[in-house]
């Protein structure tokens, strides 16, 4: 019997919106912060499938979230695509070589390394309630290359957008490879355990609205389409973060059975003007739940009264940040669970 969230995503209301948040498995709970200390890097960690495993289960024994969302990094794509792949302290992930100055050919990829991320999922998925959904997820082509282009992450993807202004044959060279390895990779997932996916856009809101179309739209719709095609019953998430008016047409032309809903957007606005009937997961802001002021609880009925006739997926804006106090996510879950 599927649980609350599968249920959701199917498009059912409930007399209670299912809950995960994004990057509930991390920084913010002492658990990880103590097997991150025992393991080593962050990349060690997401390759150890066991410890990942136990990653991906902390914050659902730990509160029982309806969705339990894999352990991973977006960068295990570009990884497997070839380019080399660390995480230093103090200043986030570094790819190299970096697609702004090599050639896409030069990349010899490694598939092995999409292996220890199928088998937590499969760890997982023996371990869960089946009333939890197991989440897969990959980043969408478009965060993907921007990275892979600048070899890090940056506040404006200058490198990535001049370069799919200077040379788009270029760019569509970049992402169509990101595309086809993602459809394998949450192919991979799925065959795995994965019962729903989540495709984030995290830079979406960088792109002027033709350049959405093309390079968020777009590859978007081509996986999503693929996985369909697959999987015909599989739930997929669209997160473009900072889509803003865009969001609509995004959930309209990429084929998603649901659309991720940022801090920034009002959700009245987007109750009005996404597609009827389509399941919506959002929005409550990151920064609001770490404040943990007497607004949190404002907030989250004003999410919730605004989503009240459609399905629903009780969310952050974004990921949750790491300084967030324990009791303020128990505050949220009294809140939203009534």
């Amino acid at each position: 019997m599927p649980g609350l969230l599968l249920d959701t995503l199917a498009g059912k209301r409930a007399a209670r919106p299912p809950v995960w948040l994004m990057r509930q498995a991390g920084r913010y709970l002492p658990e990880y912060r103590a097997l991150r200390a025992e393991k080593g890097g962050f990349l060690d960690l997401v390759y150890d499938s066991p410890a990942a495993m136990e990653v991906t289960l902390q914050p659902i024994e730990r509160f029982g979230f309806d969705g339990a969302i894999l352990f991973s990094d977006i960068l295990i794509v570009p990884h497997a695509m070839g380019q080399h792949l660390e995480f230093l302290a103090g200043e986030g992930p570094k790819l190299s070589p970096r697609l702004v100055d090599a050639a896409l050919e030069s990349l010899q990829p490694d598939l092995t390394r999409y292996e220890p991320v199928y088998e937590t999922v499969r760890l997982c998925r023996a371990r869960l309630s089946d009333q939890v959904t197991m989440l897969g997820f990959a980043g969408s082509p478009w965060t993907v290359a921007t990275y892979m282009v600048a070899g890090e992450g940056s506040r404006d993807q200058h490198d990535a957008r001049a370069l799919a202004y200077r040379d788009p044959g270029g760019m569509q060279a970049i992402i169509d490879a990101i595309i086809g390895h993602t459809i394998d990779y949450l192919c991979g997932q799925v065959a795995a355990g994965a019962e729903a996916i989540q495709l984030f856009d995290s830079w979406s809101g960088s792109l002027a609205p033709s350049e959405f179309e093309r390079w968020v739209v777009a590859p978007n719709a081509r996986i999503t389409a693929a996985l369909r095609e697959r999987f015909p019953e599989l739930p997929v998430i669209g997160f473009p973060k900072g889509a803003g008016e865009k969001l609509p047409a995004y959930a309209r032309e990429t084929g998603v059975q649901a659309v991720g809903v940022d801090e920034t957007i009002d959700p009245l606005w987007a109750a009005r003007e996404l597609p009827e009937g389509m399941p919506v997961q959002g929005n409550l802001d990151p920064l609001l739940l770490l404040a943990g002021s007497d607004e949190l609880e404002q907030r989250c009925r004003v999410i919730l009264d605004a989503f009240a006739d459609r399905p629903h997926v009780f969310n952050l804006g974004h990921g949750i940040d790491r300084r967030t106090p324990i009791a303020h996510v128990e505050r949220l879950l009294a809140c939203v669970r009534g």
